[in-house]
């Protein structure tokens, strides 16, 4: 099982972070900041270790706002290189968690800022380019919409992806470990034109950001979702087409007819299965299983294919949810036939438990749901014959 985040992010950092601002302001109370910091650190998780440093920088900075931003500014390094000049998750560091060492600095904007918009700002423009501002620009956002809009929108031209990925990232309306902004999840309109001016970005980490945001944006909006997908796709480039296909990649999972129309699958598939095959049919967990289906044509024309498969997790409480994984796109020729398969591992995961009983597979080609089969699960805490028959004390 992966080691915990918080794990990386142990009590060296407030050490090192004390380290970098005493070094360039010898007046920052060191030993203030960390006396306040370390005591119950350990019991903390990623992020509250991130909002309990900023708090240790309120107890030890200047009071005055400004002259506290000019020293945490003042204590940074170089502004990182594009991301594709090193990789999507490492710094040059080569610990894909050294930029967090910046996370309680854009906290402390976050929480102590919002009373100096142009400061905050300005803070915010130069820690994206160490870490990112897309969790301390919300509150901003929230509190002062237009005037954060509008900087955002100068930001959409600027030379460094970091900051124009900031643009997108920090105004998805469902961000990740962050808290949604409701105004965008109600009308996103705002959020769309920004996105309009980065569609074809040439950072494929921007790029990345803008898909990302769309598909938050169709989880609440999928009609502004589908429209936008269909303009975008009018004389698309290749690396635009990318970003369509990729937001609309939940709505594709599940199913909706609108997007998999858009990308060349909204017909439905004349198809037949047969000599399917689930082996083992009982596998105990860390183990792994496999399934083979042939797909026979059923129409003399060709078709185009989206298959993709479903494995319905059993939950704690005996019911089931399915989980959809990608397998191909094919062409399939009239009358022919292809045989598809997939090896799924069950090794345990930080993000999903696994309970023991049957769970059924299904092929998704096109949208719609093929049934396969069942297998029957077995974890460390239930013996088999529970597995296999449920009832069984």
């Amino acid at each position: 099982m992966a080691e915990p985040l918080k794990n990386l992010y142990g009590q060296e950092i407030p050490h090192r972070i004390a380290d970098m601002i005493s070094t360039a302001s010898p007046s920052f109370d060191r030993q203030r900041f960390l006396d306040y910091v370390l005591p119950g650190y350990d019991g903390l998780e990623l992020m509250p270790r991130g909002w309990h440093m900023a708090d240790g920088l309120k107890h030890a900075l200047p009071e005055d706002y400004e002259t506290a931003i000019d020293i945490l500014l003042t204590s940074l390094p170089p502004a990182r290189p594009p991301v594709a000049e090193t990789s999507a998750t490492a710094d040059r560091e080569g610990n894909t968690l050294a930029p967090f060492i910046f996370m309680p600095h854009t906290f402390f904007v976050a929480r102590y800022g919002l009373d100096h918009f142009d400061a905050s700002m300005r803070a915010q423009y130069e820690l994206t380019q160490r870490f990112t501002a897309e969790f301390s620009i919300r509150p901003f956002l929230q509190q002062f919409p237009e005037q954060t809009l509008k900087v955002l929108r100068g930001w959409t031209e600027d030379s460094s992806e970091h900051v124009r990925r900031l643009v997108s990232e920090g105004t998805r309306p469902r961000l990740p470990w962050a808290s949604r902004l409701p105004e965008f999840q109600k009308d996103p309109r705002p959020v769309l034109e920004l996105l309009e001016l980065l569609k074809d970005d040439p950072s494929l980490y921007v790029r990345r950001s803008v898909a990302n945001n769309l598909n938050d944006i169709g989880k609440d909006n999928p009609d502004h979702l589908f429209e936008t997908a269909e303009r975008w796709l009018r004389n698309a480039s290749p690396d635009r087409e990318w970003i369509i296909s990729h937001a609309l990649r939940v709505a594709i999972k599940n199913g909706e007819p609108r997007a998999l129309q858009l990308i060349g699958f909204g017909n439905k598939p004349q198809v037949s299965l047969s000599d399917i095959t689930i082996t083992p049919e009982v596998v105990a967990e860390g183990e792994s299983l496999e399934f083979k289906v042939t797909v026979s044509s059923k129409t003399r024309d060709s078709q185009s294919l989206l298959i993709d498969f479903v494995v319905h997790y059993l939950k704690a409480n005996g019911s089931s949810r399915g989980k959809v994984f990608k397998l191909t796109r094919m062409e399939l020729d009239g009358e022919q036939s292809v045989t598809v398969g997939k090896r799924i591992s069950l090794k345990p995961m930080t993000t999903r438990k696994h309970y023991a009983g049957e769970h059924r597979l299904e092929l998704l080609i096109n949208g719609t749901a093929y049934p396969l089969g069942s297998f029957s699960l077995v974890t460390v805490d239930k013996p088999l014959v529970q597995a296999i028959l449920p009832e069984a004390k």
